[in-house]
This record gives structure tokens, sequence and C-alpha cells, in this order.
């Protein structure tokens, strides 16, 4: 009996991670299937969830009609996970950096763009720093020049607010411990977004446009930048 037991309990050890990894390589191959196509005339099925079609650590946004298109967004200032030039950050002149994007699909009527510190999470962890949001970019448009006026609203409608106030907030990491990693996600979406710039909190304001997203995003496009202020 003692020999039966010692026996079973090595053909589990055995046998445990086995089948672990088969369970976490379903997982991955049920994450990276993409969802059947919608029947001709019906409108796609919402992907729901943080991280889904979200933006900036939250949930909102879904696959909607079409599902999502992958952009491209760029910037001269710096490279897809380049480092930030000082200009662009806080010990600098605070100073937006030029951004362009293209592949946009035709529904396009509005953007919406999220700067956040992917390495600073905020509260439970479910929120980050919050350098920049700007809603209700026009349609129209294929680029943000360098040093956007501060101001909640601007004359082409476009709205903003960051941390900190009505403006860009640039990235400040300390020079102690790991670089951080500023998140320019850009969304396209098939309408305004009817979020005041003013009355609420970065945190609530952010929170409100992400939930009024849902449902709308048509395409989406990402640019990381990395920042830390040199030592002393």
């Amino acid at each position: 009996m003692r020999f039966t037991t010692l026996a079973a309990r090595r053909l589990v050890n055995r046998v445990a991670p086995v089948v672990a990894g088969l369970a976490f390589l379903a997982d991955v191959v049920i994450a990276q299937t993409p969802p059947p196509a919608p029947p001709a005339g019906q409108p796609g099925a919402q992907a729901q969830g943080r991280g889904g079609g979200g933006g900036g650590g939250r949930g909102g946004g879904g696959r909607g009609r079409g599902g999502i298109r992958i952009m491209t967004l760029t910037s001269p200032a710096f490279a897809d996970g380049g480092s930030i030039p000082a200009k662009h950050a806080q010990p600098g002149r605070d100073v937006s950096p030029p951004l362009a994007w293209s592949g946009a699909p035709d529904s396009t009527a509005s953007y919406v763009l999220v700067v956040h510190d992917a390495s600073a999470p905020t509260g439970d962890g479910r929120d980050d720093t919050l350098h920049w949001l700007v809603w209700n970019i026009p349609g129209t448009a294929t680029s943000l020049p360098e040093g956007v006026p501060q101001g909640p609203q601007l004359e082409n409608g476009l709205r903003q607010i960051s941390v900190s106030g009505p403006y860009y907030r640039g990235p400040a990491a300390p020079p102690t411990g790991p670089p951080h990693y500023y998140m320019f996600e850009l969304y396209a979406l098939d309408g305004p977004v009817n979020v005041a710039a003013v009355g609420l909190s970065a945190a609530a304001t952010r929170e409100a446009v992400m939930t009024a997203m849902a449902g709308r995003i048509r395409g989406k496009a990402v640019l990381v930048g990395r920042y830390q202020r040199p030592a002393p």
C-alpha cells in the first residue's frame, strides 16, 4: 500500500506540469484566435474587458462594426521605443511632441489620444499616471503639431486634460531605478465624444471619455517612448 501511494504521488508530480503546460498553451491559442466575423449586415460583437478596445489601462471601446483596424502612429521627435527628448519632458519645456498617423478607416469621425505612464500604476493598479488626454480631434486630421496650445478646448473643437491641468504634461521619471515607458495610444472613432472639458477631475474625465468610446473604436495605433531624468 505504501509503495502504491508513493508511486501515485510520483506519477502526479510528473503529470501535473504537463497538464499545466497544456492548459497554458490552450489559453494562448484562445487568446490569439480572432473571433468569427459577424454575418453580413450584422454589427460585430463588442470586445469587453480591460485592454481590449479600451485606452490607457482601462476598459472601454469594442470591436464594433467591422472590427478594429491597426493604424500607424509616429513622431519625428523619437522612434518607437526610443528616448523622449528633454524638450518634451518636464525638466525641459513640457512641449507636446509632434505626432502623425495613417491607416485610419474611412468611417473615422474623430480621434482620441491617450498618453500615460505604463510604469506608474495608481490606485488599485488599474490606472496609471495620465500625461495627456485629447479627444474630439477632427476626423480629417492626420497629425498634431508640436506644442499644442494649453486650454480645455481649442478652436478646432479639440479638448484636453492631464493629471495637472488642461495641457500636455511631459514625462519625469526619476534618475534612480529603471526608465519609464510612456504609451501614446491613438483611437479612431466613428463619432464625437460628448464629454465636457471642465468640471471633472482628470481621473473622472478619463473614465467618462473611455466609457463614451465603448463600441465606437474603429482603429488604433500605439507609439511608445522611454524617459528617465538624468542624474544630477
